[in-house]
């Protein structure tokens, strides 16, 4: 909705939008790339070629969320238009019905066994046709959309990992009152309480952090926030799978099972230290923006 928002036509937001936002339709994103390391948006390998007034896409994707989903009707699909041009001109990025002709969706990747509820799909192209009306702000703005598009993502996965953060604390307490061991409730163990006592004071540091974000994202614009967004999307899914881990162990065996929705948690929250940037690159760039402020700085005797 983002990338409509921003960069679509009125065609497309006529046809896609209004949709999106009514809830009627699904969309997916489909950037990544089971070739090459999609960390670096300017490895990608998809070839867009122009023939006459059309482009003519040949490649594959994978993690493309929201993908199976049975409301699913478009594609926002990034690939390489000109592969001559500078590196963060080569891209582009099309809009292409995931009914069209030459499009085919392969499979529903599994994370750690575990099926997402509207899936990561891998999806082919083959010779599949777009018409150059539907290419997004111009042939060689793939990547600057791609970097517009992936802040309020990111951001979108840390909420949701404060929410699981406070649902494994939840099941943790419980737990640990309702189970007895050497004749004490398990609550009772200095251990847990710290473990308890962490989890509240972790989850609210980064639901500030969140919330500082968002405000930054509103007010100044996610260039600007670039730095806190990119910390935000280290320290959400790393204290959020911190606490679902404890709050595993609390469980005992029965927490590696599916008799309770911790496995199936740790196994989503793992693939955020992955998804929309490794935590490697977020802090490689919060690194570089810290570092610069002190770039002219001479070294004193």
């Amino acid at each position: 909705m983002e990338v409509f928002t921003l960069f679509g036509t009125d065609e497309h937001k006529e046809k896609y939008l209004k949709p999106l936002l009514d809830g009627t339709i699904r969309s997916a994103f489909a950037m990544t790339e089971p070739d090459v390391a999609s960390s670096d948006a300017t490895n990608i390998e998809m070839s867009m070629v122009r023939d006459g007034d059309d482009y003519v896409l040949n490649g594959r994707k994978w993690f493309a969320s929201n993908a199976m989903h049975k409301n699913c009707r478009v594609l926002i699909v990034m690939g390489k238009t000109d592969p001559a041009a500078a590196p963060h001109r080569q891209q582009s990025m099309m809009v292409v019905p995931i009914d069209a002709p030459g499009v085919t969706v392969v499979r529903n990747l599994p994370v750690f066994g575990y099926h997402d509820r509207e899936g990561h799909a891998e999806i082919l192209f083959e010779d599949v046709r777009v018409p150059s009306k539907d290419v997004l702000k111009g042939e060689g703005e793939g990547f600057a959309i791609s970097q517009a598009r992936l802040g309020p993502g990111r951001i979108h996965h840390c909420m949701r990992a404060i929410g699981v953060s406070e649902r494994a604390l939840e099941l943790l307490c419980r737990r640990a009152q309702s189970r007895v061991t050497f004749g004490k409730p398990v609550a009772d163990n200095a251990n847990i309480q710290d473990w308890i006592a962490e989890a509240r004071i972790e989850i609210e540091m980064i639901r500030l952090l969140t919330l500082k974000t968002a405000y930054l994202m509103d007010t100044v614009g996610n260039k600007e926030a670039r730095t806190e967004i990119a910390a935000i999307k280290v320290a959400g899914p790393n204290i959020a799978l911190k606490i679902v881990d404890r709050a595993i162990q609390v469980h005992g065996g029965g927490g590696v099972t599916d008799d309770f929705p911790l496995a199936m948690a740790y196994a989503h929250l793992r693939t955020l230290r992955l998804a929309d940037g490794p935590d490697e690159v977020h802090k490689r760039a919060i690194a570089k923006q810290e570092l610069r402020k002190y770039r002219d700085l001479r070294p004193t005797s």
